[in-house]
């Protein structure tokens, strides 16, 4: 509230007041932190729940087993059982933003249970199966949303299904599977020069494992592989240094189970539902710490589950279908949409 005089200009006691009032507007804001107050996404941050599990839009077709990945705020949910065997070849893409459901190009063959992993937002899907068993396939699929296309690339040198896929400096590590027995069998894959080069095994042959990649590029990488079916339920747990590809032994799960919602979230490998003794579902949700080297309890999945796909997207782990084996007649599915905020 300043007084002008009639030429337009503050009077000197009106200037001399508005300058110690802006004195002290100053002296309260630098007191109080208006702006963190009042700021939108201070509020937002600040009212995350974490250790927490939410619902999203359930799919449009329930599925167990199929292959997911994340490009540009989008889900793509590719193959996939609808209800037991074969494999069905839809691609259903769920917008992260809207919570809504389309679709895409489907698959040209179906390949439920294949590993996938995106690179330079083309999504890879390695080998799979559409009888839920034998033949196993060593094909590789590449889709992309910016064509909405479908290309071949080279096969595998092994062909195998419940193998899983984690991505280091753009190469593909493909990780164990099923071809009739259980593998130990690494092989990465170069998108670039479209060829595969054989790593180092794993310690234990095993297939639907839970895998992720931990450290920076200053650290160094590690792959940490997780859980699996080995004959048996095992909570194997091994660290592949990408570096000097070797294998180690790691503190096992104390909750063996195959067929896990898994991801990497801050460092640390997130893994939920599963298969446990003898194709029971179970809700339990644990995180492993590398650095640590131990599993920690979490909050338990609000509907347990067993072969849901898996993405990570902004700090969130989804956790995409599922089925349950112990159901008769074997092949339930669901449509769940289930998210974890750690």
């Amino acid at each position: 509230m300043t007084s002008i005089d009639t030429t337009g200009k503050r009077t000197g006691m009106a200037a001399s007041a508005l300058a110690m009032l802006t004195l002290v507007i100053f002296t309260v804001g630098a007191t109080l932190p208006l702006q963190a107050q009042t700021d939108p996404a201070s509020r937002q941050a600040s009212a995350v729940s974490h250790n927490t599990w939410t619902m999203g839009t359930p799919m449009p077709t329930a599925v167990n087993w199929p292959d997911v990945g994340v490009i540009g705020g989008k889900m793509y949910v590719v193959s996939g059982y609808a209800g037991g065997a074969p494999a069905i070849t839809d691609n259903q893409v769920y917008n992260l933003a809207t919570n809504t459901w389309s679709s895409a190009a489907p698959i040209p063959d179906a390949t439920a249970q294949a590993a996938s992993a995106v690179v330079k937002n083309v999504l890879y899907l390695f080998g799979g199966t559409s009888t839920g068993s034998l033949p196993v396939f060593d094909t590789v699929w590449a889709y992309s949303p910016k064509t909405n296309t479908w290309t071949a690339k080279a096969t595998m040198p092994t062909a195998r299904c419940s193998a899983a896929a984690v991505v280091v400096n753009n190469i593909v590590y493909v990780i164990g599977g099923y071809n009739g027995g259980r593998l130990n069998t690494v092989e990465a894959y170069d998108p670039a020069t479209n060829t595969w080069t054989e790593e180092a095994e794993m310690i234990l042959g095993k297939s639907e494992v839970s895998a992720g990649v931990t450290g920076t590029a200053k650290t160094g990488y590690t792959i940490v592989a997780a859980d699996g079916f080995s004959g048996s339920d095992t909570g194997d747990t091994e660290a592949y240094d990408v570096a000097t590809n070797t294998w180690t032994s790691l503190a096992s799960d104390p909750n063996p189970r195959n067929g896990s919602c898994f991801g990497v979230i801050a460092q640390k490998l997130y893994a939920s539902d599963g298969n446990a003794s003898g194709n029971n579902p179970i809700a339990v949700m644990e995180s492993f710490n590398l650095k640590k080297n131990a599993w920690t309890s979490l909050a338990a999945m609000p509907n347990a589950v067993t072969d849901s796909g898996s993405a990570v997207y902004k700090g969130q782990l989804y956790c995409i279908g599922g089925g349950n084996w112990a159901v008769p007649p074997n092949n339930t599915v669901y449509d769940y949409v289930q998210i974890y905020q750690p």
